[in-house]
């Protein structure tokens, strides 16, 4: 399992190929962080490869609970889905799809073949990816009057602390994003240093 704070992903696509008795396995991999988007990747292969005979998927998004789904799209149940989430389960990812789609060759490889293409082919993407190591991050927006807004931004180059959306109303207002292993002390250390500022978390984020 993850670490609650740190967890295993995919930096980006990518792509990886297994051929067996005349059948093409196309595989690809991507970082994800929600339903929506695995929709999105599922339909533009299923539009791209519209005349594969299989679209097949395993998914896992989230850190604490994860939610996983795996799916055979029509080949004998069980020796599809699985094998390429047991793969993810292999590599310890999460947020992260692998989509092998199936160009079928004219034999049957029988459910002993079946699970060892869709395994093998979902190993190749992640293979050919690079995966790296996150850490659960917290969203807050600092709150400071003018007179002090110079001496925070000072503050927060000084602990290499990214600040953006800096809005200049009544008030100022900024936010910036910390790993969520630093949150408490940082955020002592902020409101001991400058009495009058406000912080307020908005949101974690995977």
């Amino acid at each position: 399992m993850c670490n609650v704070l740190i967890y295993r992903t995919v930096k980006e696509s990518a792509q990886g190929l297994y051929r067996e008795k005349g059948s093409k396995f196309l595989s690809f991999v991507h970082p994800v962080t929600s339903e929506h988007k695995v929709k999105i990747i599922l339909n533009n292969y299923r539009t791209k490869f519209y005349d594969a005979r299989h679209h097949c998927f395993a998914f896992r998004i989230g850190i604490k609970h994860i939610l996983e789904r795996s799916n055979d799209d029509g080949e004998p149940s069980g020796t599809a889905g699985k094998p390429i989430l047991g793969q993810l389960y292999s590599y310890n990812l999460t947020n992260t799809i692998i989509v092998v789609v199936r160009y079928f060759g004219g034999t049957k490889l029988g459910v002993g073949g079946l699970i060892n293409a869709y395994k093998t082919a979902a190993k190749e993407a992640i293979i050919q990816a690079s995966i790296i190591e996150e850490t659960l991050k917290e969203q807050f927006v600092i709150q400071c009057s003018y007179d002090e807004m110079g001496k925070i931004i000072g503050f927060l180059k000084q602990q290499k602390i990214n600040y953006y959306d800096i809005k200049m109303e009544e008030i100022v207002s900024m936010k910036i994003i910390l790993d969520i292993s630093q949150t408490k002390t940082f955020i002592e250390k902020l409101n001991k240093i400058f009495k009058t500022i406000q912080i307020s978390k908005i949101k974690k984020i995977n």
